[in-house]
C-alpha cells in the first residue's frame, strides 16, 4: 500500500512523457507531483451539442465551432496594434477568427491545425469570431462527432493536446492508487449520493457526458467541504474543552439605564444578534462568535451591549482594533453612548506617552476600567487585566490567528466576539468561519440616507470636479481614491501621488488637499487622517488604505478613479466611508472599459446591499480575487462552487459534526482515514486542533 501511494507523491518529472523541461512548464500550473497531475481536472468540457456549424452562425451569437485552419497571418493596424487572424473551415463553410494584440499566436497556430474556438460572433467586414479561448485538437479527438472533450487549465508552451496526452498516458496507474485512498465508506457515499473517488476522477478526465463529469466534481467538492468542516468541528470542541466558559448573569443594573438613555431603537437584526450573544454568554461554555454586518449596520452598539452584560457580572471587556485611528473612534463612540452609565473606559495605544500608557495599564490591571479599547498594545508584554471576561476583535481578518488567540487567552477564559464589516455570502461564512457561530446584521438603522452612486466616463471628469467644489463650498469634505500609489510604465493608470500634485496645484489650488497611502509611515498617515477628521483637509486623495475604518460624518463625496480596476466588494467598502452623517452623500465611479466592466459597476450603482454585492462579486471574480489569494486562513478550494454547492456544504457540516460528537479523537478504525486525510490536507492546522 505504501509503495503504491508513493506513486502519487512522485515528482511529475519522472512520469511518462514528461521530463525536466515539461516539468518546468507543469510547475507553472502548480503541478509538481503525480497527485497534482491527477487532481488537475478540466475547467470545462465541449461536446457535439455545443458545437455550431459555421454556416449557421449569426452576429450576436456566442458560439463554439470546430474547423481546419486554411489561412493565417498577422495584420498591423494604423494605431500600432497587431492582430492575429486565422480563417477556419468546417463542412458547412468558412469564418475568420481574430485575436487583437496577440501576434504571438502566429507561432502557435499552424495552417492545417484542427481548431476549436469559442467566443462572440461579430460583424467586421463580414462575420468574425473573436475567441475567448481556443484549443488545437488532435485529428482523432472526435469532439464534433459526439465525444466530450475536456478543456484543461494550461500555460504557454503546453498545448491542450500535449497536456491531455501526458494525463492519459499516466491516468490508469494513478487511478488505481486513488481507488485505494478512498476515505469514505460505501454507505457514506451512498447516503450523500456521490461516486467513489476513483470513479469521480475517471469521469472527470474521461467523461461520457458532462452530467457525469459534474458528479465527479461534486465528489471532490464534498471531500474539500467535509474535511474542512471536520477541522472546524474539532476546533469548536477543543475550544469548548480548553476551559469552561463564564456563565454571565444579567442584573440590568447597567443595561436598563443604557437602554433608557439610548436615543434610537435597535433594529430587528440587532435585537436578534444581541439575543444570540446573550444566550452564548449565559451558557457555561465559552462563546466563540462572529458578528458580521454591512457598513453602518450597527455592530458597535451590539458589541457594547455585550460589554455591559459582562460588566454586570463583574468582568472586564477588551476591544481590539487594527489601527490606532479606529481604536480612538471606538473609544469616542463608546464614551458618548455610555454618557449616562457609570462605567469607566480606558484607551491603550502603542504611541501613547509613558504617563498615559501607565495610567491605562493600571486601570486595566486594577479593574477600574471595565472596558479597555486598544490596538495590538492590548496584547503586549506587561499588559494585565484584573478580570477579563469578554474579548472583542474588530475587523478580525486584519489580525493573524495567533494575535487573536493571545487576547482570547488573557484572563479567565474570556468569551470571544469577532466582528467584520465585510459582508460574506452564507455559503462562504460557513466555510471561512466554520469554527465560529455566526450572527448577521442584515439591515441598517432607520434614518440614514442611502448613498447615491453614479457611473461616469472619463470625459465627465471636469463636471465631477465642479461638483466636488460645490460640496466643499457648502462646508463638506471629499475623498478621491486611486488604485495606484505611484505611476507605472507597465500600467496606464492615474496614480495617487501624481494626481494629488495635479489636484492641489491646478484643479483645487485654493483648497486644502491631502494625500494618504499605505506606504507612508504610520505617524505621517495618522497625522493626515487626523487632519481630515478635524476638517483641516477638505479633499483627501487616497488609495484603498481608507477602505476600513474612520467615520468622517462631514465627508459627503467620494470619487473613485479607474473604478473598473476594483472588485465590487472593495468598492462597496470604500463607499461606506461616506454617508456617515445626516447629509446626502454621493459616490462617483469614473471608469473605462468594455460592456462587462460597465455592467459589473452598474450592480454597485443599483444596490447598497453589501451581501448582494458580495455574492455578485464572488460570482464574477471568484473567491481568490475577492478575498485575496494570500488572505490568511482562506481555504484552498479547487472544486467547491459556492452557488451550486450550498446544500452539499450543509450536508458536509452535518456529517462532520456527527463524526466528532460520536468519536472526538477519531480513534475508531473507520475514522482512521479521516485522521490521515486531515493531516495531509491541513498539516499543522490539524495538529493545532487535536482534542484527544
Amino acid at each position: 500500500m505504501n509503495a503504491k501511494r508513493f506513486l502519487l507523491d512522485r515528482p511529475v518529472q519522472y512520469l511518462k512523457g514528461v521530463g525536466p523541461r515539461r516539468a518546468e512548464q507543469l510547475d507553472r500550473l502548480g503541478i509538481r507531483s503525480a497527485r497534482d497531475l491527477l487532481l488537475h481536472v478540466p475547467r470545462r468540457y465541449e461536446d457535439a451539442s455545443t458545437v455550431t456549424a459555421i454556416a449557421t452562425l449569426k452576429v450576436g451569437m456566442d458560439a463554439t465551432v470546430i474547423g481546419e485552419v486554411v489561412s493565417k497571418g498577422v495584420l498591423p493596424t494604423r494605431k500600432g496594434l497587431r492582430i492575429f487572424q486565422a480563417v477556419i473551415r468546417d463542412a458547412s463553410g468558412l469564418i475568420e477568427c481574430s485575436w487583437p494584440g496577440q501576434p504571438f499566436l502566429d507561432r502557435t497556430i499552424q495552417k492545417g491545425d484542427r481548431l476549436l474556438v469559442a467566443g462572440p460572433v461579430r460583424f467586421f467586414h463580414g462575420r468574425q469570431i473573436q475567441p475567448r479561448e481556443y484549443v488545437v485538437l488532435d485529428r482523432d479527438d472526435g469532439a464534433d462527432g459526439g465525444k466530450v472533450l475536456p478543456i484543461y487549465p494550461s500555460t504557454e508552451g503546453l498545448s491542450q493536446k500535449l497536456l491531455r496526452q501526458i494525463i492519459e498516458e499516466n491516468l490508469d496507474p494513478m487511478l488505481s492508487v486513488a481507488r485505494e485512498e478512498e476515505p469514505f465508506t460505501a454507505e457514506h457515499l451512498k447516503r450523500i449520493g456521490i461516486p467513489p473517488l476513483g470513479e469521480a476522477l475517471t469521469v472527470l478526465h474521461r467523461p461520457d457526458t458532462i452530467a457525469a463529469a459534474e458528479q465527479g466534481r461534486r465528489r471532490l467538492a464534498y471531500g474539500e467541504l467535509f474535511f474542512l468542516q471536520l477541522l472546524h468541528a474539532r476546533a469548536r470542541l477543543e475550544h469548548a474543552r480548553q476551559r469552561p466558559g463564564i456563565p454571565f448573569r444579567r442584573t440590568n443594573a447597567l443595561l436598563r439605564p443604557f437602554h433608557e438613555a439610548l436615543p434610537f431603537t435597535l433594529t430587528e437584526a440587532q435585537t436578534r444578534a444581541v439575543r444570540e450573544i446573550f444566550e452564548d454568554m449565559a451558557a457555561p461554555r465559552r462563546m466563540n462568535r462572529l458578528l458580521q454586518g454591512d457598513v453602518g449596520s450597527g455592530k458597535t452598539v451590539v458589541a457594547l451591549l455585550a460589554m455591559l452584560l459582562a460588566a454586570e457580572s463583574g468582568f472586564q471587556s477588551a476591544l481590539m482594533a487594527p489601527t490606532e485611528l479606529l481604536a480612538e473612534q471606538h473609544y469616542r463612540t463608546l464614551r458618548d453612548l455610555l454618557a449616562g452609565v457609570d462605567l469607566e473606559i480606558a484607551l491603550m495605544l502603542g504611541r501613547q506617552g509613558r504617563r498615559e500608557r501607565e495610567t491605562a495599564r493600571g486601570a486595566a490591571a486594577g479593574g477600574a476600567a471595565r472596558v479597555v479599547v486598544g490596538t495590538h498594545a492590548l496584547i503586549q508584554e506587561g499588559v494585565e487585566f484584573a478580570r477579563l471576561g469578554l474579548a472583542i476583535i474588530d475587523e478580525q481578518h486584519r489580525f493573524g490567528v495567533r494575535q487573536r488567540m493571545v487576547l482570547a487567552e488573557r484572563g479567565e477564559a474570556p468569551d470571544v466576539l469577532v466582528m467584520s464589516a465585510t459582508p460574506i455570502p452564507r455559503s462562504l461564512a460557513l466555510t471561512l468561519y466554520g469554527d465560529l457561530d455566526v450572527s448577521v446584521l442584515d439591515e441598517r438603522p432607520p434614518g440614514r440616507k442611502p448613498i447615491r452612486t453614479g457611473l461616469r466616463p472619463e470625459s465627465a471628469r471636469g463636471k465631477v470636479w465642479d461638483f466636488v467644489r460645490e460640496q466643499v463650498a457648502a462646508g463638506r469634505q471629499a475623498y478621491v481614491v486611486y488604485p495606484l500609489i505611484e505611476e507605472s510604465e507597465k500600467v496606464d493608470l492615474k496614480s495617487a501621488t501624481a494626481e494629488h500634485e495635479l489636484l492641489s496645484s491646478q484643479v483645487f489650488p485654493d483648497l486644502r488637499v491631502g494625500l494618504v497611502h499605505g506606504q507612508m509611515a504610520a505617524e505621517e498617515k495618522d497625522a493626515v487622517m487626523r487632519g481630515f477628521v478635524a476638517g483641516e483637509i477638505q479633499v483627501l486623495v487616497s488609495t484603498t488604505v481608507i477602505e476600513v475604518g474612520i467615520d468622517v460624518p462631514n465627508a459627503t463625496v467620494m470619487v473613485i478613479e479607474h473604478a473598473e480596476r476594483f472588485g465590487l466588494s472593495q468598492l462597496h467598502q470604500l463607499r461606506g466611508r461616506i454617508g456617515r452623517g445626516a447629509e446626502q452623500s454621493w459616490c462617483v465611479l469614473i471608469a473605462t472599459g468594455g460592456p462587462d466592466s460597465m455592467e459589473r459597476l452598474r450592480i454597485l450603482a443599483e444596490t447598497d446591499d453589501g451581501f448582494e454585492i458580495a455574492a455578485a462579486d464572488l460570482r464574477l471574480r471568484g473567491m481568490g480575487d475577492l478575498f485575496g489569494a494570500k488572505q490568511h486562513g482562506l481555504p484552498d478550494f479547487r472544486f467547491f462552487d459556492h452557488e451550486k454547492d450550498e446544500e452539499l456544504l450543509i450536508t458536509a457540516r452535518r456529517e462532520a459534526q456527527a463524526v466528532v460528537e460520536s468519536d472526538p479523537e477519531l480513534r475508531r478504525p473507520e475514522h482512521a482515514a479521516y485522521r490521515r486525510e486531515l493531516e495531509t490536507r491541513y498539516g499543522e492546522r490539524a495538529r493545532m486542533h487535536e482534542v484527544g
